[in-house]
């Protein structure tokens, strides 16, 4: 790992990460965070013990990892007053922006640059993440290793070797957890309608969605072969089956994650033109 990190915005997923590289053996003391106001970086210097800063150009003086972590619609700006301390340290950039492409990321900081992008998603927050990575040609591999081990302190990482795959990543694994959270709402209405505690009903389809994931994650058998261990001929698993099959499911995710990924892809032009 890279002796001093420094992330250019202190939100939430810059904080989850921080907080993992800590839990994972992370000297505090060569992490940096920034924001524009010590409001945001008290609590995390006092709880983390990590440095903070609202100069980004001081930040980034001696580091060996920028983390971009700054909203889209104002990472032009910051890059723009960043550039020429960059140009002066080279170091490795990590973006987890959404929709600002490597290209687009390098060229604002003043080309000649090792850019990683890094579409994470939420449950970074908790530790169980799963973050897609894309290097560009100027990232070694002792890079590719530190943005790896980065992630990796709050979930699991996934390399694809062309960037136009993130939007897929985005719509498997970015914009996913919103998925699940829809079936959870939908499941715990639909018991509630037939008598159940709302309470009751929701820790029971949290649970059992955990506990599939897990033997799913365990398990060294597909999806399919998992879901037919769970429905017997004529029983009632395979009833509920049969109606979401027929409901059309399996193209109504087609469909969603085909606009997700779209989305994605609007996003990037859009940015790209800057």
């Amino acid at each position: 790992m890279a002796s001093h990190i420094t992330f250019i915005g202190a939100g939430n997923m810059a904080s989850a990460i921080i907080e993992g590289l800590i839990n994972s053996g992370h000297d505090a003391s060569s992490l940096t965070a920034t924001a524009t106001s010590d409001t945001t970086l008290s609590p995390l210097r006092s709880r983390l013990g990590i440095k903070t800063s609202t100069d980004n150009i001081h930040a980034i003086a001696d580091c060996d990892v920028v983390v971009l972590s700054v909203k889209p619609q104002i990472m032009h700006q910051v890059c723009e007053q960043i550039r020429d301390s960059i140009q002066a340290r080279k170091p490795l950039v990590i973006s987890v922006a959404a929709g600002l492409t490597a290209d687009t990321l390098e060229r604002w900081l003043g080309g000649n640059l090792a850019v990683v992008r890094c579409m994470p998603n939420t449950p970074s927050l908790v530790g169980v993440g799963a973050s897609g990575l894309y290097a560009n040609a100027n990232v070694s591999s002792r890079q590719r290793q530190l943005a790896e081990d980065l992630l990796n302190a709050v979930g699991i990482v996934e390399w694809v070797d062309d960037e136009q795959l993130l939007e897929v990543v985005t719509a498997v694994s970015g914009s996913a957890p919103a998925y699940f959270f829809l079936m959870f709402e939908a499941m715990e209405e639909a018991a509630v309608a037939r008598g159940l505690p709302a309470a009751t009903a929701r820790r029971l389809a949290l649970q059992t969605a955990l506990g599939a994931a897990t033997m799913a994650m365990d398990s060294d058998q597909s999806p399919s072969e998992l879901k037919r261990n769970v429905m017997s001929p004529g029983g009632t698993t395979e009833r509920a089956i049969q109606r979401l099959e027929s409901g059309g499911l399996r193209q109504l995710l087609q469909d969603a994650m085909g606009d997700c990924a779209n989305k994605a892809s609007e996003m990037a032009k859009q940015f790209s033109t800057r």
